[in-house]
């Protein structure tokens, strides 16, 4: 044989050997892969789940939540009858604190479903299951207002807004629905009216979610913006493609549909609206979207806006102060295509500027997007100085939120130690195996705020008994229910009895509660933007910012104060532009300010 012939054989030889080993990699590869175990929800990991739990700090609060809901004479079930595996009947409720009759006691507002899809008009109208308005009777209990109030809509209800649209002095309601969206006008004297048609409110009938009012254009009369969340059909039962490895009936499926744009009505200060979405260019038509957020994210002075949309593209809009907005969701890094449900919006560390938080379905951790935003006086009117960065791992919100599917939630000082807490209640699509006429129950999960250096650290299993319970939550509204210096929750559970957490032990640190009240501003106060000093703590809060899911908290702004005695300075920036500054405020008190008057009118006052 030649020399060339013998190295030719070499080298096929040699190729053979190379292919064959390839080969056989990747048949091991193969094996492996088919053996290799998927994640199930709630099983640890190890190098991965294991080495991420974090135990509760020996220095943790002493605080308790306590359902009061029976005692305070509270009698809410969600849904009448059995679910019939449809999207819409899945997705709700959500509450509100408002306080309708104004005389400094929180009430309470309950949106409900009537039914399951297949109830006829008839048998809606004679459900049990409907919106309830309880009064707040001062004394830690309520009464059911709901017939004489007017306000026993019945219904596919979803979300609930309250804001004073015509700035008389009085907060009215905006409930959203699998259907045609409702307006109720405060009429002052207890009762309720709808004015759907007149106000121009309604007619545009689809799967509407959250809602949240703002004054967008800053003329002194609050605008709407309403989500749409998806363009709803009856489906067969079939089975779909696995949504993390999770099988679902179409029926229940979001990816089994188109999405439905959002609305944006502006305020005419005649007492009617014009919905603008388009022209405004925040329809966000590709988004299936379930809450909203209105905050000044730049701190311009201008409330932007942050939609939460489950399975499409999160989307932060930039307001121009034209009455147009950009999309910087891209440029600001939120955009973020995942299950979005419930969103907090807070200055969490006490730097200054808002950050934001979003929970999510099963298996996609929930999301933390700090704000790493740039100082306007070096970089003026440059979208580009807003930038945010999802940090939950790094500060304890991302892998133990694994197995969770997140609902209602809310930044707020539970203990009182001047730095913001988080509540995120829970509660599965997923329907139970054995009974798939009922959905997963969850637990909710309370985090103590540590401190920007540490993070947040889980406290559930040592914040009270209420807490051990599992549910299938959805809404979650947050107020001082009982005038007491410490935050209370309503939560909704679908197909469930609604739940009162009372806080017992939050006010063991000093306080301060604030109403505000505007003259040039929307009468509500909302958009307006306040910041406190006390010693080297500065905190900051703007009316109305946090949507938590299909629900409202109290426009009375709450902050905690740890052992300070006083608050050194007050500002407060309202929407009109004028800013107030007062000093040497005392704590533990609950106290209102009126748009450009200068003194201070002290709320009655209870003792810590």
């Amino acid at each position: 044989m030649s020399i060339s012939k013998r190295k030719r054989s070499i080298k096929v030889t040699s190729l053979v050997a190379v292919v064959s080993v390839i080969a056989l990699l990747l048949i091991f590869l193969v094996i492996i892969k088919r053996n290799e175990k998927q994640y199930d929800p709630g099983e640890p990991i190890n190098g991965i789940t294991v080495e991420l739990y974090k135990p509760v700090p020996k220095n943790h609060p002493e605080v308790e939540f306590t359902d009061i809901t029976k005692i305070a004479g509270i009698d809410f079930t969600h849904f009448s009858g059995q679910r019939t595996e449809q999207l819409p009947e899945d997705m709700g409720s959500g509450a509100a604190w408002i306080d309708y009759d104004q005389d400094g006691n929180e009430d309470l507002l309950i949106v409900n479903q009537s039914g399951p899809l297949t109830m006829t008009v008839g048998e809606i109208k004679k459900s049990t299951a409907h919106c309830e308005l309880y009064h707040n009777n001062g004394n830690g209990t309520f009464t059911n207002v709901t017939n004489a109030s007017g306000l026993n809509f019945h219904g596919s209800g979803m979300g609930v807004a309250v804001g004073d649209v015509d700035n008389d002095g009085f907060p009215d309601v905006f409930i959203t629905t699998y259907g045609n969206n409702i307006f109720y006008h405060n009429n002052g004297n207890g009762t309720f009216s709808d004015q759907t048609k007149k106000t121009g409110l309604g007619g545009k009938k689809g799967f509407w979610t959250g809602a949240s009012w703002a004054d967008y254009d800053r003329d002194g009369y609050l605008d709407l913006y309403v989500c749409g969340y998806v363009k709803y059909s009856r489906l067969n039962k079939q089975k779909v493609t696995q949504r993390e490895n999770n099988e679902e009936p179409a029926g229940i499926n979001p990816l089994s549909f188109p999405s439905q744009r959002n609305l944006l009505y502006h305020n005419n200060k005649n007492g009617t609206f014009t919905e603008i979405a388009v022209s405004a260019g925040v329809a966000d038509p590709a988004g299936k979207s379930l809450s909203a957020s209105w905050c000044d994210f730049n701190n311009d002075g201008w409330p932007d806006l942050y939609v939460a949309n489950d399975v499409s593209d999160n989307v932060m809009f930039i307001n121009n102060g034209n009455g147009t907005f950009n999309d910087a969701s891209h440029l600001a890094h939120v955009a973020d295509y995942r299950g979005a449900m419930g969103l907090g919006v807070g200055d969490w560390d006490n730097d200054g500027d808002m950050d934001i938080f979003v929970t999510h379905w099963l298996a996609e951790e929930n999301g933390f997007y700090i704000n790493k935003l740039i100082s306007r006086e070096k970089i003026a009117n440059n979208m580009q100085s807003l930038q945010f960065q999802d940090e939950a791992e790094k500060y304890g919100l991302g892998q133990v939120s694994l197995d969770d599917v997140a609902w209602g939630t809310s930044f707020f000082d539970y203990d009182n130690d001047t730095r913001l807490d988080l509540l995120v209640v829970n509660g599965s699509t997923n329907q139970q195996e054995e009974h798939p006429q009922f959905l997963v129950p969850m637990k909710s999960r309370l985090f103590w705020n540590e401190g920007s250096d540490k993070g947040f650290a889980e406290v559930t299993s040592v914040s009270g008994e209420a807490l051990s319970y599992e549910n299938v939550g959805r809404g979650a509204a947050f107020g001082d229910y009982d005038n007491d210096g410490d935050i209370d929750v309503f939560i909704v559970n679908n197909g469930g009895k609604g739940v009162l957490l009372r806080n017992d032990g939050g006010n063991k640190n000093n306080w301060l509660e604030l109403k505000l009240v505007g003259t040039k501003s929307n009468r509500s106060a909302i958009g307006a933007r306040i910041k406190i000093v006390s010693g080297n703590v500065s905190q900051i809060r703007e009316v109305n910012n946090q949507s938590s899911y299909l629900s409202q908290n109290s426009l009375t702004q709450h902050f905690g104060l740890a052992k300070y005695n006083k608050i050194d300075s007050l500002e407060i920036r309202w929407p009109s532009g004028l800013n107030q500054r007062f000093q040497n405020i005392p704590t533990n008190k609950r106290i209102e300010i009126t748009e450009g008057i200068d003194n201070i009118k002290n709320l009655e006052k209870h003792p810590k």
